[in-house]
């Protein structure tokens, strides 16, 4: 094959994302660096499939714009550093040949080696020993095998044979890859994207899926992984994903500025960006002042914080230390495991079992905030039963206390991520307050009697349907209600939906919504989490 159009690269792109998916656990269990997320094969496998249901959508003969597609869905889609560098790689790559019909075998080569540069330049400071090495010297051996040969499938595997090379030489490259005994993560998520594209080129089928023994031999690995670094080694303990789509009447963006200014708060800073959107990602130990920054040049989107202590004591089996006079800290209200676990991730002290039918006492939360030992204390209640109580305690614990009248957990959600440690109480109060006034709320229940309230007639057993607290349709169909509702919740304004699914919630019917949101809402993105919370089966965010 001496060139290569934008159908057949679409082809070639389903096929490496597939792979990476078929692989994605493999990776994640291979994860160590640069701090314990865990997650680079999801984060990668998100990130690729993203990109490749761009590509599906908008593949054409043009191989130009097939990779332009491929751009867009990949840096809509990042999530992580290897995420976010997976985007790059491909962003140098479609901008090389965005005015090419076609490739020859030399033009496929030098936009991978354009990629790289690309990827380089995004990273503040790039390490060797990870995906960008094993990116570079594939992107050098497709080079030199371009030189002495004209067919694209020969190209492409010597690159496949020199990614793998470079894999197996990441542990020389950095120690804690050899110190753990494993390749690099990101690396190696890589390459079986390339993988995909030989198979797809030469017609095979892929290779076959990399077998641990049992899934116990892959949290045998991943603890392995993980157990050589203590918590307390961990600097930065949040990573802080998001996007700011720009406005006109924000402060001027320009990248290399954003990308220095952005670095003084933490380290494995990543920041792409095109003329509509700036994606970031950075680990810190104030996400919300990085958040704050962010927000200067525009609308935020896509908001992400995950707490690497945390994920870090999980994986290891410590237990959790709780911290003893800590100056500032968040304390908050909530039922579900996963409920909690989100609101932790985002820098949540104490998470206080409660909610509807289950409201904490003054005394419940005055307990919870003393177990704290925090200097200083905002209370997030998460519901409108439960913000007397809240602010009575607020009233008696003789510290510096505050309330944020959070009425549902996707307002605590968005309240927290507005936090900021450096601000007063009653400054954050006010803050956060005024952040819960942009996100929806939408929430599928089911009706425990007969009864009519505002105008809905509700009959027992029905899911009912309430938005922003107020019941809008009652019917037997959980599918009826949660498409009625999100109709109801989602405007043209909307940007991101944020669906949690409870324990009563089955995969089809989740997958069904999901799926109804994303025909019929095609602009907005949606994240999904699993909250395990009783009663509610649905709460649905619009921000």
């Amino acid at each position: 094959m001496k060139s290569l159009d934008g159908i057949k690269f679409a082809e070639m792109v389903q096929m490496g994302a597939h792979h990476l998916s078929q692989n994605a656990d493999y990776v994640d269990a291979l994860n160590v660096f640069p701090v314990p997320d865990g997650d680079t094969g999801t984060n990668m496998n998100l990130s690729m499939t993203s990109g490749a249901k761009e590509t599906a959508a908008k593949a054409n003969a043009n191989i130009g714009s097939t990779a332009q597609a491929l751009s867009k869905g990949l840096l809509m889609g990042a999530r992580g550093n290897s995420g976010v560098i997976l985007s790059q790689l491909f962003r140098g790559f479609g901008k090389a040949i965005e005015k090419e019909e076609t490739l020859s075998a030399e033009k496929f080569a030098q936009a991978l080696q354009h990629g790289v540069e690309t990827a380089y330049k995004a990273v503040m400071k790039p390490v060797e020993g990870t995906i960008l090495t094993v990116a570079r010297l594939a992107a050098e051996q497709a080079v030199t095998s371009a030189q002495n040969s004209d067919s694209i499938i020969v190209v492409m595997e010597e690159t496949v044979a020199a990614a793998k090379v470079a894999l197996d030489q990441t542990p020389e490259l950095l120690p804690v890859l050899k110190e753990v005994g494993v390749v690099d993560s990101g690396g190696q998520g890589l390459l079986y994207v390339y993988e995909g594209f030989l198979a797809s080129l030469k017609g095979e089928a892929l290779p076959a899926k990399t077998e641990a023994n049992s899934m116990d031999d892959l949290v045998s690995t991943e603890h392995h992984v993980q157990d050589f670094m203590d918590t307390a080694d961990i600097v930065y303990g949040y990573c802080t994903e998001f996007m700011v789509r720009f406005e006109t009447d924000k402060r001027p963006f320009d990248e290399a500025k954003f990308r220095e200014e952005m670095s003084h708060f933490g380290d494995s800073l990543l920041v792409i960006s095109d003329d509509e959107v700036v994606k970031i990602h950075v680990h810190s130990e104030t996400p919300g002042e990085v958040i704050a920054y962010g927000h200067q040049y525009g609308s935020l989107v896509k908001i992400k914080v995950d707490n690497m202590r945390l994920q870090h004591t999980a994986i290891v089996g410590e237990e959790p230390k709780v911290a003893k006079k800590v100056p500032y800290a968040i304390v908050t209200v909530a039922m579900g495991k996963g409920i909690k676990e989100l609101l932790e991730s985002v820098g949540a002290a104490y998470v206080i079992e409660g909610g509807q039918t289950m409201n904490p006492s003054t005394e419940d939360i005055v307990k919870a905030v003393q177990e704290v030992g925090a200097e200083k204390v905002l209370i997030l209640p998460n519901n409108k039963n439960i913000i007397m109580a809240a602010e009575q305690a607020a009233e008696v614990l003789g510290i510096e206390a505050a309330v944020v009248p959070t009425k549902t957990i996707p307002q605590g959600l968005t309240a927290m991520l507005s936090f900021n440690p450096e601000a007063t109480v009653e400054q954050n109060k006010v803050s956060m307050t005024s952040a819960i006034a942009g996100v929806k709320t939408g929430q599928i229940t089911f009706a425990v009697r007969d009864t009519s309230i505002d105008g809905v007639e509700i009959h027992k057993d029905d899911f009912m349907a309430m938005a922003e607290g107020k019941i809008v349709k009652a019917t037997p169909s959980i599918s009826d209600a949660a498409e009625f509702l999100v109709n109801e919740i989602i405007d043209e304004d909307a940007e991101i939906v944020t669906v949690i699914y409870g324990e009563d919630a089955s995969k089809e019917q989740v997958d069904a919504i999901v799926a109804y949101i994303e025909e019929n809402y095609e602009d907005v993105e949606v994240e999904i989490h699993n909250g395990k919370q009783p009663l509610y089966p649905f709460i649905f965010s619009v921000e």
